[in-house]
């Protein structure tokens, strides 16, 4: 089978299965037989082998904070040394939290070789339904590591601060609704 086809039955695009081969990421033998062609040896992958592996996703939301960056990154790979994990994948962007087209995100959640998505803390991530991408994470038998969970605790307060963040990105801009959602918390709990 050619590996156009093979990434059609799997439901990958086939520029990611080309670029997984490239890589030597893609969880099937496939060998090159010619300039444009690559076949995908199906009779062997009876069952995918496991690779198991970290994936360290850090992220801030703008270019100024480009050394909260690099120390996120860092206490990440601190953490990784510590637990003696092996890293297949670091990522890291400057992009908002309340963006879903974030290419290094979805990179590092589309890697197969990835079996662990480690983030500092849960927002890194996104601000909204990380739920459901770690419920989609556990699904495939992988999972969502959450260095310090020792953000918003009570359920109700977390979902009014997403229900607020997510007007307040729609009124005053996607950069400033952190900030705003925040603040306009702190007035209803002092007010």
């Amino acid at each position: 089978m050619n590996l156009t086809e093979w990434a059609k039955t799997q439901g990958v695009h086939p520029q990611t299965a080309y670029r997984w081969f490239r890589e030597g990421a893609l969880p099937v033998p496939a060998q090159r037989v010619g300039p444009r062609t690559i076949l995908v040896n199906i009779e062997t992958n009876t069952a995918p082998e496991a690779v198991g592996g970290l994936g360290l996703y850090a992220r801030v939301s703008s270019q100024d904070q480009k050394g909260d960056l690099e120390r996120q990154l860092a206490r990440l790979l601190t953490w990784a040394a510590k637990t003696d994990g092996k890293v297949v994948r670091v990522e890291s962007e400057i992009a908002s939290g309340m963006n879903g087209a974030r290419s290094k995100a979805r990179r590092m959640l589309a890697d197969p070789n990835v079996t662990s998505v480690v983030v500092e803390h849960k927002d890194r991530l996104g601000w909204m339904n990380v739920e459901l991408v770690e419920a989609a994470l556990s699904a495939s038998g992988r999972r969502l590591v959450v260095l310090d969970d020792g953000e918003v605790e009570d359920d109700l307060v977390r979902d009014m601060v997403e229900v607020l963040t997510s007007f307040c990105a729609r009124l005053y801009g996607r950069r400033s609704a952190k900030n705003r959602a925040r603040k306009a918390l702190e007035a209803a709990e002092h007010g």
